[in-house]
């Protein structure tokens, strides 16, 4: 709607409806965005304390968060765990939605909300539920439960980005390598995947954004030695805010915004390889 032009021949109203409209607009992204932005100026103040007007800029925080052992070790713990954990989310997430999109059985929508249901239910029941059931197996203050954990709350991005994208898929490719005596392992990794990489893509993403922002369930199950960078900024806050917090934030907003730009990058390259298809 916003990239639709004003045609040469609107009335009065429908031009001011139309200016309206983008400066709410850009007000309320810039609503939006003044909170994360007025950060970055602070990661580089001189200042040991985040306040308005900076008195000079410097690197200091920075050079400080790349020589402090507690925030490398969480820097470290997140590109372990989320990578693990997206993976994993990213297997099980695109066979479940293969599965549930060629299935048809009484019970499949209770079965795919079951399937989401992780990013509907709170994240505190869900971290207490998970704890209570990796307790007894002694996944808890471990790598391997905390992966599995992470993958569970991030598989459903994946279950509905790849079911979104199978519902233009035909059929009718699978009956014809079915017919030219290709197994169904083979037809998948060379007809279905190739088709639907947009979405299992776009999932992988967002499980990864989220394993990686990840604080609750992390605060529920990471030990001393699982710390992540989001808790560790999460006890920094609570107990002594310092400017490195910011520095650290800094990179965090870089780095999501980069995930952004790769997903938008993905999702123009497949609609303009759709289209230069169906123009051939």
């Amino acid at each position: 709607m916003l990239k639709t032009p004003l045609p040469p021949y609107a009335s009065a109203s429908e031009r001011l409806w139309y200016y309206t409209l983008r400066t709410l607009c850009g007000l309320i992204l810039l609503f939006l965005l003044l909170p994360v932005l007025v950060i970055i100026p602070l990661s580089f103040s001189d200042s040991t304390m985040l306040i308005y007007p900076i008195q000079s800029f410097s690197t200091h925080w920075y050079t400080t968060l790349f020589h402090s052992d507690e925030w490398m070790r969480a820097t470290r713990n997140s590109f372990i765990v989320a990578p693990a954990a997206t993976l994993i989310a990213t297997v099980l997430g695109t066979l479940a939605a293969a599965g549930l999109h060629r299935a048809q059985f009484p019970g499949k929508g209770l079965l795919m909300a079951v399937l989401i249901s992780p990013m509907i239910v709170p994240l505190v029941v869900t971290g207490l539920g998970i704890y209570l059931f990796f307790a007894p197996y002694g996944l808890v203050n471990s790598y391997p439960g905390l992966i599995l954990a992470l993958a569970a709350i991030g598989a459903p991005f994946v279950v509905t980005t790849v079911s979104a994208t199978l519902q233009g898929f035909d059929p009718n490719l699978l009956r014809a390598s079915y017919s030219l005596g290709v197994g169904p392992i083979e037809t998948f990794f060379k007809i279905t995947l190739p088709i639907i990489a947009p979405g299992v893509i776009a999932g992988a993403l967002f499980a990864f954004a989220t394993a990686f922002d990840e604080i609750v369930i992390t605060l529920f199950l990471a030990g001393p030695e699982q710390v992540t960078l989001p808790r560790q900024m999460f006890t920094g806050i609570r107990e002594n805010i310092s400017p490195v917090i910011a520095a650290v934030a800094t990179i965090l907003i870089l780095f999501s915004t980069s995930l952004l730009l790769v997903l938008e990058w993905l999702r123009g390259r497949a609609a303009a390889k759709t289209t230069r298809v169906d123009a051939e």
